[in-house]
Formats: structure tokens, C-alpha cells, sequence
């Protein structure tokens, strides 16, 4: 964003300052220069000349001999201008004087560092005491000065005083400055919004430039002539059109012209010149269509149609799709919203009634759009930011009043406006004092509400609240309120302070722990870390022949995938495991053992209505050296290393499709199942190409977080002996171990220190349908010796438990 420093003087006309000082105080307050251009940058000594003669050059042909009216006297130029003919006489130039300076060369190329002096000399033996100018010599452009000639001087008009100072009447005495603005103050894309921010660092008087009523003295209406129709609201948040009648083409004062070359924009005429001269005022691009070319006088705003082409002013014809918003009128589009009107309805020197177009598209279709079509215009970018729906009817009335104020036609009555329903002022609680701890300030309630003020931000007594301006999109709440008082008290103003908050060692969530202790646990099982995709294919639910019903199908798919096989959030670890399994299989290594700590996403409905429930899981997976158990002595050890004391009972009624039948478990704590493990089916093996058994275990670590613990309590080294006693049993099959084990450690009683497993037997000694079972039993008193009977009871009550599940004692 730039602007010229006399353009913003226009509303804050009080402001007196050096340009660093601007540039530094305007940085200070938020609003970042990044540098300024001086237009009047090496041009010294340029008055306003008056051609009084021009003769023949005695000694070359093409070159003249002028007497140049200077103001104070009458001094000899010699010039090669084109554009100077011997005999003329009464044109106003731009003269250079001796030891005057110009920025650069009449061939329009790179400007020297520090300018071109001009000195009095001779040419061809005639005296030449100063230089007429072209506009490139002055550091400037046709591109700006659309009437100057393509080579030769620049002629200035009839009313110009000679002797005054011509860089004046050229509007060069000027600063743009070169702005960095946040895509947050979609304000200071305007020059009254820059000029506010001036206003309100230098604390000085902003004055809102002219706008009043128009048409009064009209017999007709705007509506008379046109009515808008608006399809698609979600696009188009507001459209107001007015029509002016009895258009008079000209030129636009020149005033004008210096704001708009200053902003870089080449003046055309008074019409299309008011609808750029609001643009960069207000910060709402506007747009003129020929009424006469408007079918039915009726606009209608809605989608193009796939495939559509259209010619738009620049000659060139645009391919159009459902997402490019259109400007119609009754029968054809007549403009591309918020980019660029079409050739059928353009402003042309016969023009008579004219229809402004003042309105609020969709910021991220506009930039869209504009992609879409190739063309980017000084409008889109403007629209694309996203813009206040009440600035469109304030950038009408203004142009409408200079309309009227140039006299170059007559503005009908009233204003069509259609639009949705428009915000309302933001209102933020005014807490001053929590405002002065948050930026370790002593300022004054007094002092906050006056630097709101000169924002325009006004404070309702009754309810302490703030009031932002709607322009002001900017300003949500407590943090925006607060920076704008440290904006404006000055961030250099603000004491040093220590923060507020105590300060703590920073360390590991406890989840990070628990997820430590199963690395250690898993690395020093023998197990390498491995990671999975979280994308997977919905095919890897086949491969794991999971039934059609099955929950883990309900799976989220991926808006923009890569690939089907990248299609989808995985509901389990499985597939990565199996498949980097396969992967070490297939490359010949042997006695794999894997482990990944990984998300899963769980939706919570489908389609989607929340974020999905996403859990991490402990996946270990191995195949060769290790059976089932001892994978689940690893499962163990980890329960037991975050503090899972009490010892976990295995379900083989788990039902998982993608295990082995009789080889797999639930694995449950406390009631609740905290995972699963068994051999992995031989036809999911062979689906990954794995030609040998595999075993996995999952553990959901929400659930193990939940129960960990790291809590230790020290308990000494036991004073008093242990008994160990070793009971050998016949058991019938169906009966588990782990029902065993429960019988066990429930009738052993609070003396039952430890058991050990240390044989299964099952063979022509044991009986049909039985196995035997052997336990190591040891007791131990932490208070007292043990004595036999103490043991032997305790022994008879799990014979009686045992006797329960139809086992014996083996004789």
C-alpha cells in the first residue's frame, strides 16, 4: 500500500512533520513504513517558462533558438525538442535554470543516485543559460502524464504564471510513502484509513472529506431506471447501484489528477477517475456500466454457468465456471464481480446515463475467481481482503457528491441497495485495570479512553463496553483493546517488568512418561521403533478380513487424498505393522520384533460433525524367535513398570477375525479391556506375504494412563523366612490358568507372597480331557515367623477353591 503524503493531508490537514519523523512515529504505532520517495527528489531551480520566440539555430538544423519568459527576466535556451518549431511562440514549459537540477535523462531510463545538474553553456556556439523539460526528465512518466507528448517537452496549460515554481503545478512536491499492512486492517487499504492512523499517532484533528446529499434537485429516481436482484448471498453481502443521468466526459480537475498520479494511477477522465479516486479514498473499488447497455434495467448477481466465456474490457475473452460470480443485467453478463467489467457495457465517449456499482463480494471467491479466470486487478485485490458492507453505500454517496461537486451529471434520487443482514458494531468490556496488568502499565482510565477516541472507538457508560466502527473488523476483544493502548502509549514507553506468573521447570506431560517407559520397556524386549502412515486404503480392511459390519470400517476419508491407497485415517495399527513386518520378511531378516506408538482416529458420526477421538496405541509386533507368552511377558513388564500392579486376566473370547482363533486374548485390567494379543491368522499372514507366525499385542494407552501411576512406597528387606510350598494338579482342559491363578491368590490371603508356574503336562500319564498343572507357592509373614499351620490353613482353603473347578491333586 502507498500513498502520497499531501493526499493524506487532505483529512489531516494540521499534520507537520519531516518524512523520518512519519516514517519512524507511524512504525512505532503499528502502522510499518517501509520506506518513502521523495517525488522532488533532485529538482532544483524548475520554474514555469513562456515561450516568447523560437528562431533557427545558425549552426544545426535541428536544433532551435528560444527567448524563454522566466517570471523575473527573459533567458536563451537552446533546444532539440520535436516538438518546437521555429515561430511558435506563447507555450508554457517546465524550465531548468542554470545550476538547477533534474532527476534524470529525456530517454525515460534508470534515474542516477544524485540527479543531473544543468549548467549554462554553449551549443554549437550558441549560449544556452538553462534546459526545457520532458516529463521523464523530472523522474516521471507518460504512464502519469497521459498527455505528454511521446518525445519532447511537456506543455503546461494557458493559466500557468511564469517564473512560478513548476513542481508545484505539477504536484512533485509530494512523499509516498511505502506501507507493510497486515491482512487484519483491511481499513488501512484505503487512504482515509492510513489518514486515520496518522490523525491518531500525531494526535491531530481527522476530517472526514465532503459527502452530502445528491439528487435532491432530481425529478427522477434511481429505481426508476434499474432494480438489483441478488442470487447468491453467500457471495454478495450487499449491492447498491445509483444512476446518474445527462453524463458530461471530460477532464477532472486537477486536484485530482495529482492524487491519483500520485498513487500511481494514470487519470482517463472525470467518470472513470471518480470511481478510482473512491477506491483508493474509501478502500471500495467501483465500477460505472453504460445504462443504455443494461437489458430489462435490471442486475442480477449470480454464478457463471460451466463453460461460459466472456469478453471483459481489456478485449480479452475469459473461460467462466460455476464458482465465478457475475454481474447480469436481463438478458447477458455485463462484468466479472469484483475484477473486471465486460466489453458490452464499457464507458465510452458518448455515454449519457451511466449506472454506479458500489458493492461487497466474497473475499476468498474474488481471489479464487481471479485465479481461475488468469486476471488480477487493483479491484480484486482490494475485495480479496475482505471488506466492510457499510463502506459500499459511504463510497456511493461520495462519489455521487463529486458527481455533482464536478458537474458532469445529473445523480437521480435515492440509492437501490440490496443486502444481507449487516454486522453490528463490535462491542469489547472495557477493563482498564486488567489492561494495565496485562501490559505492566500504570495508565490512566482517562488516558485509555482518550487514545480510543481519536480511533473512533467510542465507550458506552452505561455498560463499560467498547464500541469498535464497523470499518474496524480488526477489533474481537480483550487482547485488540489492549493493543491499542500500547499502540498509542508507546511500546518504547512500556516498562521493563518480570513476568507475573511463577516461574517452573519445565518437564514431561505425564502421558510422555507412560509413553518413555514403553520405548525403554519395548527396546530392551529386543524391539526397534517403527512408523506407520496414518493414510491408509480401505482395501487393508479385506486384507485383515474383517467382517462387513465391523466398526473399524467406519472410517474417516480424506477430502484431497493422494491416492486411494492414501485415502482414509486408519481405525488400527495393524495393517502398518503386518506390512513392515512383511517388509523384513520378505528382504530375509530374521526374528523381527517391532513397536510403534501411533494414533487412531475414531469418529465420533459420520460424516463428520466433531473432531474424531484420536487414540494412541502401543502396537508390538514380531515374528520368528518368541511365542505367546512371550509377548505377553513383555505386555506384563510394561504394566507393571507405570505402576499396574495388579496382574491383568486374559479373555480368549475376544473375537478378533484377524487372529488366530485359539490363540488370542482381550487383555483386561480392573475390569476394564485395555488391549488384545494372539498369533496373527495364518490367512492374513499369507494376504501380507508372511510365510511364518506373528504375534501382536495393542494396548490402548488411554486407558493405561489412566490407571498409571508412579508413585513408589520403599518397603525394606523382609526380616522373617519364607515357606514355599510346590502344589502339582490335574486339571480338566477348558479350565485356564488365569482361573487358576485367581483361585490362588484369592484363598492364599494376605501371606501368599509369590507364585510361579513351572509346568504344564499333558500326556498318556494324565487322564483323558486333563492336563497337569504345577505351582511354586512361597508364604511369608512381614511381622513374624510362619508356622505350619498358618501355612497349612491357608493351603486347604485353596484345595477347597481349586475343588470348586473340578481339579485335583496329583498323586
Amino acid at each position: 500500500m502507498n500513498t502520497s503524503l499531501n493526499w493524506i493531508k487532505r483529512y489531516v490537514p494540521d499534520l507537520e512533520c519531516t518524512d523520518q519523523e512519519y516514517t519512524d512515529r507511524m512504525t512505532l504505532t503499528g502502522t510499518k513504513v517501509e520506506g518513502f520517495e521523495k517525488l522532488d527528489k533532485n529538482l532544483s531551480k524548475i520554474v514555469v517558462g513562456e515561450i516568447l520566440s523560437v528562431e533557427k539555430h545558425p549552426d544545426a538544423e535541428k536544433l532551435v533558438v528560444c527567448q524563454v519568459n522566466v517570471g523575473s527576466e527573459t533567458v536563451q535556451i537552446v533546444t532539440g525538442a520535436p516538438n518546437v518549431h521555429v515561430g511558435d511562440k506563447g507555450q508554457k514549459v517546465i524550465v531548468v535554470l542554470d545550476g538547477g537540477k533534474v532527476a534524470g535523462g529525456h530517454d525515460g531510463g534508470a534515474l542516477p543516485e544524485d540527479g543531473i545538474e544543468i549548467k549554462a553553456g554553449k551549443l554549437r556556439g550558441v549560449d544556452s543559460f538553462g534546459m526545457m523539460c520532458s516529463v521523464e526528465e523530472l523522474g516521471s512518466s507518460r504512464e502519469v502524464f497521459p498527455d505528454a507528448p511521446e518525445s519532447g517537452l511537456y506543455f503546461l496549460s494557458d493559466d500557468a504564471v511564469p517564473g512560478s515554481d513548476a513542481i508545484e503545478l505539477m504536484g512533485l512536491h509530494d512523499t509516498i510513502f511505502e506501507y507493510e499492512i497486515t491482512s487484519n486492517r483491511v481499513d488501512c487499504y484505503a487512504v482515509m484509513g492510513i489518514a486515520r492512523e496518522a490523525a491518531a499517532t500525531f494526535n491531530k484533528k481527522f476530517v472526514y472529506p465532503c459527502v452530502r446529499e445528491t439528487g435532491a434537485n432530481a425529478s427522477e429516481s434511481s429505481s426508476d431506471y434499474i432494480s438489483v436482484e441478488v442470487e447468491d448471498t453467500d457471495l454478495c453481502r450487499r449491492y447498491t447501484g445509483r444512476v446518474v443521468k445527462n453524463v458530461k466526459i471530460g477532464e477532472s480537475p486537477e486536484w485530482m489528477k495529482k492524487c491519483l498520479r500520485a498513487a500511481g494511477i494514470r487519470p482517463i477522465n472525470n467518470i472513470v477517475d471518480i470511481t478510482n479516486f473512491v477506491m483508493m479514498e474509501y478502500g471500495q473499488p467501483m465500477h460505472a456500466y453504460d445504462l443504455s447497455t443494461i437489458a430489462g434495467g435490471k442486475i442480477v448477481v449470480r454464478r457463471a454457468k460451466d463453460g461460459e466465456k466472456f469478453t471483459t474490457l481489456d478485449g480479452q475473452e475469459r473461460n467462466l465456471d460455476h464458482d465465478v460470480l457475475m454481474i447480469c443485467d436481463g438478458e447477458k453478463e455485463i462484468g466479472i464481480a469484483g475484477i473486471m467489467g465486460g466489453e458490452n457495457s464499457m464507458i465510452t465517449e458518448n455515454v449519457t446515463d451511466i449506472l454506479f456499482e458500489a458493492a461487497t463480494f466474497n473475499g476468498p471467491n474474488i481471489r479464487k475467481s481471479s485465479k481461475r479466470v488468469g486476471l488480477r486487478t487493483d479491484a480484486s485485490g482490494i475485495f480479496e481482503k475482505g471488506l466492510d458492507p457499510h463502506n459500499a453505500l459511504d463510497a456511493m454517496n461520495r462519489a455521487c457528491t463529486l458527481v455533482e461537486d464536478l458537474n458532469c451529471g445529473t445523480v437521480l434520487k435515492g440509492v437501490v441497495d440490496v443486502h444481507t443482514e449487516l454486522p453490528e458494531k463490535v462491542r469489547i468490556k472495557f477493563e482498564p485495570e486488567r489492561i494495565n496488568q496485562y501490559l505492566g502499565t500504570d495508565i490512566s482510565k482517562e488516558d485509555m479512553l482518550e487514545y480510543f477516541s481519536r480511533l473512533e472507538v467510542e465507550y458506552d457508560e452505561n455498560t463499560g463496553d467498547l464500541v469498535c466502527p464497523t470499518f474496524r473488523q480488526d477489533l474481537l476483544g480483550f487482547a485488540d483493546s489492549s493493543e491499542e493502548v500500547a499502540r498509542f502509549f508507546g511500546y518504547e514507553n512500556i516498562p521493563t517488568t518480570l513476568p507475573a506468573s511463577s516461574a517452573n521447570s519445565g518437564k514431561k506431560t505425564f502421558k510422555m512418561r507412560v509413553e518413555d517407559v514403553a520405548r525403554n520397556v519395548a527396546e530392551f524386549a529386543g524391539y526397534s521403533g517403527a512408523m506407520a502412515y496414518s493414510f491408509e486404503s480401505p482395501k487393508v480392511f479385506d486384507k485383515l478380513m474383517l467382517p462387513a459390519d465391523a466398526t473399524e470400517r467406519q472410517a474417516i476419508a480424506i477430502s484431497n487424498p493422494l491416492g486411494e491407497d492414501f485415502s482414509i485415517m486408519r481405525t488400527l495399527t495393524l495393517n502398518g505393522m503386518l506390512t513392515s513386518l512383511a517388509t523384513n520378511y520378505n528382504r530375509r531378516n530374521k526374528d523381527v520384533k517391532l513397536y510403534e506408538i501411533g494414533n487412531i482416529y475414531l469418529p465420533k458420526a459420520l460424516p463428520l460433525n466433531d473432531y474424531p477421538d484420536e487414540r494412541t496405541q502401543l502396537t508390538l509386533g514380531s515374528y520368528g524367535e518368541g511365542d505367546f507368552y512371550t509377548l505377553k511377558g513383555v505386555v506384563e513388564e510394561f504394566l507393571g513398570k507405570v505402576g499396574m500392579k495388579q496382574t491383568p486376566s486374559y479373555d480368549p473370547k475376544s473375537g478378533k477375525t484377524f487372529l488366530h482363533p485359539g490363540r488370542q486374548a482381550n487383555i483386561v485390567y480392573d475390569g476394564q479391556v485395555i488391549g488384545f494379543m494372539g498369533e496373527v491368522h495364518p490367512v492374513v499372514a499369507d494376504n501380507y506375504s508372511i510365510g511364518s507366525r506373528v504375534y501382536v499385542a495393542v494396548l490402548d494407552l488411554p486407558e493405561i494412563v489412566k490407571r498409571a501411576t508412579f508413585d513408589r512406597k520403599f518397603t525394606g528387606i523382609a526380616k522373617f523366612p519364607a515357606v514355599t510350598r510346590d502344589i502339582s494338579m490335574v486339571v480338566p482342559k477348558e479350565v485356564l490358568v488365569g482361573q487358576i491363578d485367581d483361585i490362588l491368590r484369592q484363598r492364599g490371603g494376605k501371606i501368599l507372597e509369590s507364585m510361579k508356574l513351572f509346568d504344564i503336562y499333558e500326556g498318556d500319564q494324565i487322564k483323558a480331557g486333563f492336563k497337569s498343572v504345577a505351582y511354586t507357592l512361597t508364604f511369608r509373614n512381614l511381622e513374624k515367623t510362619l508356622s505350619d499351620d498358618e501355612v497349612n490353613s491357608a493351603m486347604k482353603k485353596i484345595l477347597n477353591g481349586l475343588n470348586g473347578l473340578g481339579i485335583e491333586l496329583r498323586s
